[in-house]
C-alpha cells in the first residue's frame, strides 16, 4: 500500500516519533544578512566563484559575497549563503547528514514547513554514512512541491584537500542534484563547515542549470547535448534562484538551534542513538 505523503507530521509520526518533540513549526525569521542580500537583487557573476574553484572554500577567511545570488554567462545560476551556528561543530552537520535520511519524520524537522518525504535510493536505512548514496527528497521549494534529490560524493571529488579539511576540523557536504521527475542531473551543492569561536559557520554553495544540466547517467557528447539542451529550454530563473535561497537559510538556521540536543541525544556517543 502506496503512503500518503503529508507536510507536517502524520498522526503514526507524532505518536509513534521518538523525535517528535524536536518539530516545531514555529521558524525563526530570516537572518538580517539573508534579508540584505534579498533586497540588493542579484549580484555580479564575478562575486560568487564558479563550480570548478569549489574547493577553494576550505580556504581561511570570506569571499565579498557570502551570501548572494547571480545569473552567470554561462546560463547557471550560483547561490551562496552564510550561516553562524552558536555551539554546534562540524561533526554534528556531518552525522546529520547521514542520520536524516532514512526516514521521513527525521527529515521533516529540518524545515517542518517544507519537508515531506525521503528515503535513501538503495532502499538501506541508517548506514552511518552519506557519501555514495542518493538520497529522494519530497519537498517545497518556495510553492513548488519537488520531486528532488542529491548524489552525495566525496569532497576530493570536486577539488576538496581531504587532509586539509581534516587538519582545520571541517567538513565539506558535496552531492550532484537531481531533478527525480525530469531524470535530469541539474547542479551541485556544497555545504562547507568550519569552526569559529564558539560554534562553527555554514559557507554554503549551489551551481545550478546551465552547463551542470545533464541526463542522469549519460555521460559524454550525446548526454551534454541533451543536457545543454535542456538547460535551454528550461532556464533557470532569477525568482528560482531566491526561493533557492531562501529555502536555504531557512532550514540550516533551524536545525542549526536545536542540532547539539539531538546529536546529544541520538548521536554516535548517545546510549541509544535512533539508529
Amino acid at each position: 500500500m502506496m503512503r500518503t505523503l503529508v507536510l507536517g507530521l502524520g498522526e503514526g509520526e507524532t505518536t509513534d516519533s521518538p523525535y517528535a518533540r524536536y518539530f516545531n513549526p514555529r521558524m525563526a525569521p530570516l537572518p538580517g544578512h539573508v534579508l540584505e542580500a534579498l533586497s540588493k537583487g542579484p549580484v555580479a557573476h564575478e562575486l560568487l566563484a564558479p563550480f570548478a574553484r569549489a574547493g577553494a572554500l576550505q580556504e581561511d577567511g570570506h569571499g565579498l559575497a557570502e551570501t548572494a545570488y547571480t545569473l552567470a554567462p554561462d546560463g547557471s545560476a550560483r547561490i551562496a549563503c552564510l550561516t553562524e551556528m552558536p555551539g554546534v561543530t562540524p561533526a554534528m552537520w556531518d552525522w546529520w547528514f547521514a542520520w536524516h535520511g532514512s526516514e521521513a519524520p527525521r527529515y521533516k524537522l529540518w524545515h517542518p514547513l517544507a519537508h515531506v518525504d525521503v528515503a535513501w535510493a538503495d532502499g538501506e536505512g541508517d548506514t552511518g554514512r552519506y557519501v555514495g548514496r542518493t538520497s529522494n527528497i519530497v519537498e517545497y521549494v518556495g510553492a513548488r512541491r519537488m520531486n528532488v534529490g542529491v548524489r552525495f560524493v566525496a569532497p576530493a571529488a570536486i577539488g576538496f584537500d581531504a587532509g586539509d579539511l581534516a587538519r582545520r576540523g571541517q567538513v565539506a557536504i558535496c552531492g550532484r542534484c537531481l531533478m527525480r521527475d525530469l531524470h535530469m542531473e541539474v547542479g551541485w551543492l556544497v555545504h562547507l563547515i568550519r569552526p569559529v569561536p564558539g560554534g562553527s559557520e555554514m559557507r554554503s554553495r549551489f551551481w545550478i542549470g546551465g552547463p551542470h544540466v545533464n541526463p542522469i547517467g549519460m555521460t559524454g557528447r550525446v548526454g551534454r547535448f541533451i543536457g545543454r539542451t535542456a538547460a535551454m529550454l528550461r532556464p533557470f530563473s532569477v525568482s528560482q534562484a531566491t526561493e533557492l535561497l531562501i529555502h536555504d537559510a531557512q532550514e540550516m538556521n533551524h536545525l542549526a538551534a536545536f542540532l547539539p540536543a539531538l546529536f546529544a541525544e541520538f548521536g554516535p556517543d548517545a546510549t541509544g542513538s535512533g539508529s
